[in-house]
């Protein structure tokens, strides 16, 4: 009987038939169920009260969760059963609706189960209701545990259930001016889609929690990756406010700019030609102007190859190919952020609110996106101004900017046991000076500046396998003296060519390597028989514990901090997050104590014997508090 889905007695199931409580399936292999009116949603509530593990999704009118509407709920505790709530279209109805499910959404005891989770968590947030017990979220999950595969629910069903769900697309067409809304859906159909999801979901919850445990993630996943979910919502939610006017006038002189480039490379070059063509660039740079010799590399289509990393191998041979790069640099800057970020601030709060996608990248570092404010060079004058365009939210407020100081170079140290660096740290020595001044071998108050920039680049470029030729690109020694350098410093910190060897030797026993929270990167192409594919994977298996422990080490910082910043009421937010640096909204009346506690967190967040050392700086603008 379909009413032992909700363990109710037969005496009840007139009335309930009366609230056409259930819609009718045609198929036995699942059982989804519509539910309507007042004593069926309570009868819902009930039973969703007595279970200890759910699985919800949202189905909403947009993806854009700080303006979508509630169409409906989707719940599920058993493989091939569901229930679908219907949600008004009257927002008032529709919050009184969703009180219905509070006791349900805040209870501490059932665990919530879910396919990305922060989106359905800031669209609860809409509705005034927090959600709080354990999480478990299927996307991160699988993350987890395989993260070079795609995690979007449609693959992960065909792959672990061997079965493609229903087409999101075959509701409300394809995305343009015919799409329709959610709304406009039927509701058998929009019932049948969504209870779908989460039965699905639910299904797939069930296979990767003991995969987790096998993979000895959980922990991370436990302890990391989910206490992250509600940290990344709230700053999404926040955003962060944009000075649109300065980006305005900024805009109107980059131009100014780039015209003037315009003109210097056509009278380099001799002739005007469209610099946006690849192919009339590849024929002025090697048929008529002869850069770098006869043997440069041609595309499948015949065509010279002119993308960025072929040319700044050229960047000394010729002031065209500077000029040619910096032309590009700006229209870049330009198209991206300088005239993008004004048509990004969200009309009803008046800021800009960044998506930070737990599941992009493998190293487990967040990626940005919708703007990505990850991407802004911070290494050019240009770049660096587009941050003065962010500021604080009022005069009340001013922007803390809280930056690990080499904190990649610090657990390399640490990791490989490298004594001299270790003591370089720990006596809070200028890394690079001293670097420098044993690699050359002079007394460190004698280290020239070249001398300390080469020793930098060196530094920073021997964990991403950098070779005397990559060197010599990026410095003024020849490729002889690039070797030399890469030897010298190999002879200084020995400890460290022996960990980035043993990391390699391990890779290629286990097929994987870790971060020091047990992150895994698993490299299938460790014992490839082509060399070159094989070089990136020991170039990984030597960089991804590194760049994953900085990862994993500033999401603890953040947890621990917004876990300060709620439970202590401060009027302070957390805003953005950008590699190894935190920005924070800061009430005036706060910027004396919040600042040690930041600095505390941060440089507490994981015990390494090296210590771990934090740079805060304030302003009304991001730049100025970088």
């Amino acid at each position: 009987d379909q009413f032992d889905l909700f363990g109710f007695s037969d005496d009840d199931s007139d009335e309930v038939r009366t609230n056409s409580f259930y819609a009718t399936l045609e198929t036995t292999e699942h059982f989804y169920q519509i539910v309507q009116g007042d004593l069926p949603v309570k009868l819902l509530m009930q039973n969703l009260m007595n279970q200890s593990s759910v699985c919800f999704d949202t189905e909403t009118t947009g993806i854009d969760a700080l303006n979508a509407e509630l169409v409906g709920l989707a719940l599920s505790w058993e493989k091939g059963k569901a229930f679908y709530v219907p949600f008004p279209e009257n927002q008032e109805e529709a919050q009184q609706l969703m009180e219905k499910f509070r006791l349900f959404f805040e209870s501490e005891t059932i665990e919530k189960i879910g396919q990305n989770l922060k989106y359905d968590l800031k669209i609860l947030a809409n509705y005034g209701i927090s959600v709080k017990g354990k999480l478990f979220d299927t996307m991160i999950a699988h993350y987890l545990i395989n993260p070079d595969m795609r995690h979007n629910m449609d693959v992960l069903s065909e792959t672990y259930l061997k079965y493609s769900p229903k087409s999101i697309e075959t509701l409300i067409g394809k995305k343009g001016k015919n799409q329709k809304s959610m709304r406009d859906v039927n509701l058998e159909e929009i019932k049948e889609y969504a209870a779908e999801d989460a039965d699905i979901t639910f299904q797939l919850k069930e296979i990767f929690s003991p995969i987790l445990d096998k993979a000895e993630t959980k922990k991370l996943f436990d302890e990391i990756e989910i206490p992250l979910i509600p940290v990344l919502a709230a700053m999404e939610s926040e955003g962060i406010r944009l000075d649109v006017d300065f980006l305005k006038k900024m805009s109107v002189d980059m131009q100014k700019d780039i015209t003037e480039f315009e003109q210097k490379i056509y009278e380099t070059a001799g002739e005007k030609f469209n610099l946006a063509s690849p192919k009339q660039l590849g024929d002025i740079l090697f048929d008529k102007l002869k850069i770098g010799g006869a043997k440069q590399k041609k595309t499948k289509t015949g065509q010279y190859a002119t993308g960025e990393e072929v040319l700044s191998y050229l960047v000394n041979e010729h002031q065209i190919v500077k000029d040619i790069l910096e032309w590009r640099q700006m229209v870049k800057l330009q198209s991206t952020y300088i005239d993008a970020l004004p048509n990004q601030v969200d009309p009803k709060t008046q800021r800009v609110h960044t998506d930070y996608m737990q599941t992009v990248a493998a190293t487990g570092r967040l990626s940005s996106n919708n703007p990505n404010l990850q991407n802004i060079p911070i290494r050019t004058e240009r770049g660096r101004l587009i941050r003065k365009a962010f500021i604080a939210r009022d005069e009340n407020y001013t922007l803390v900017s809280a930056d690990y100081s080499q904190i990649e170079l610090r657990i390399i140290a640490a990791l490989s046991g490298e004594e001299n660096m270790i003591k370089a740290f720990q006596n809070n020595e200028d890394i690079h000076k001293s670097t420098a001044a044993k690699v050359f071998n002079v007394p460190l108050e004698e280290v020239t500046k070249e001398q300390r920039s080469n020793a930098k680049t060196v530094n920073f470029g021997i964990i991403y396998g950098v070779s005397a030729f990559g060197l010599s690109n990026q410095t003024n020694l020849s490729r002889k003296e690039s070797a030399e350098l890469i030897d010298a410093y190999y002879a200084t910190y020995p400890k460290l060519k022996a960990y980035m060897a043993n990391q390699v030797d391990f890779a290629r026993e286990h097929g994987y390597v870790q971060t020091v929270l047990g992150r895994r990167r698993y490299l299938k192409d460790i014992n490839s028989a082509n060399a070159m594919v094989r070089s990136g994977a020991e170039r990984n298996a030597v960089n991804a514990p590194i760049q994953g422990s900085a990862a994993d080490i500033i999401k603890i910082a953040m947890i621990n901090i917004h876990q300060k910043l709620t439970s202590e009421n401060w009027q302070s937010k957390m805003l953005l997050q950008v590699h190894d640096e935190l920005v924070f909204d800061v009430h005036n009346s706060e910027l004396e104590k919040i600042q040690p506690m930041i600095k505390h967190e941060m440089e507490n967040a994981f015990k390494l014997n090296v210590p771990l050392d934090v740079e805060l700086g304030m302003g009304r603008n991001w730049l100025e508090a970088h």
